[in-house]
């Protein structure tokens, strides 16, 4: 066989059920042993389980990961004489799920009609619309186009952050990480997608989170570094008025003794928002191995200097 692959998964036998029903000419899918390692050429594998053994993989050629965040392998000292590419174009609109699920049940009151259920208590609330609030995106990539596009549909103003304010179909407006604290006072509801690089890590701090409207709500759904928990329990705490919905962490699982698992302004969910599912990054994996085998430029190839 021309190419040998190992799988790095937490479901390895569902994988290879798909991969084989692929029929993918030339590659032998190898086992789970040890010497398998410094045999394979390519690897599919989660960023987290590939790291430490990359030192081993004497032969490896490529590595497709299984996610979209592969920070555990363009960090500095990590190798970088492999091509990397991770998945992408699959979580826009199971973000948009996430993000409008809880936001749409945020203004409109669910958990309060439900604890007057609870009481048998018959009592409208106050009435609250997406129509005329204003979004603002951490990031104009293909996740944030998606939300911004379902935003749109609800009648919002969606800004969105990037590097250059490069102008982006679907937004409003764009502009740069420099300027995040003009848009953070203006915002009803924010949300980050960015991914974890130099510029990004700590973009929202104490500082910029104290700039959030008395009854804003935040999202952080890309990475955890961008955001600094610390900082932003103390600003819960202190405005109750403002929320929280919490995907992602700096170091996952959450800490038990963190203290913002206690706020009631808080929602935490276990890095769910967008999961990728075997089938769709088999679905990826297949097509970059037939670009491959024609000696064509592999999709969502990741920058080591940059990080995604």
């Amino acid at each position: 066989m021309r190419y040998k692959l190992l799988l790095l998964t937490g479901d390895n036998e569902r994988y290879r059920s798909l991969l084989q029903s692929c029929h993918l000419p030339e590659i032998e899918i190898l086992g789970d042993e040890t010497q398998h390692i410094s045999q394979a050429n390519i690897w599919l594998a989660e960023p987290s389980l590939a790291a430490p053994l990359l030192p081993h993989g004497k032969h490896i050629i490529w590595m497709q990961s299984t996610i979209a965040g592969v920070d555990a392998l363009v960090k500095p000292r990590q190798r970088k004489d492999y091509r990397l590419t991770n998945v992408r174009g699959i979580f826009g609109p199971l973000m948009s799920e996430y993000l409008f699920g809880y936001l749409l049940a945020h203004q409109r009151e669910h958990s309060i009609y439900r604890s007057q259920q609870a009481q048998k208590i018959w009592r409208p609330g106050s009435f609250k619309t997406l129509q005329g609030q204003h979004l603002l995106l951490l990031g104009t990539g293909n996740i944030a186009k998606h939300i911004a596009q379902t935003a749109k549909h609800f009648g919002m103003h969606v800004t969105g952050i990037n590097r250059g304010a490069k102008p982006t179909i679907g937004f409003d407006d764009v502009d740069t990480l420099a300027n995040l604290p003009h848009y953070l006072s203006q915002a009803d509801a924010i949300a980050s997608i960015l991914p974890s690089t130099p510029d990004t890590r700590g973009a929202l701090n104490a500082q910029t989170l104290s700039l959030i409207k008395p009854d804003g709500i935040l999202f952080n759904l890309g990475r955890g570094d961008v955001l600094d928990l610390d900082a932003l329990y103390l600003q819960l705490k202190e405005n109750i008025h403002q929320n929280a919905i919490l995907d992602v962490f700096n170091q996952e699982p959450l800490p038990q003794h963190h203290p913002i698992w206690t706020l009631d302004n808080v929602i935490i969910t276990p890095h769910i928002a967008a999961p990728s599912f075997p089938e769709q990054v088999v679905e990826i994996f297949a097509d970059n191995y037939h670009k491959l085998l024609r000696g064509e430029r592999l999709s969502h190839e990741v920058n080591f200097e940059r990080g995604y």
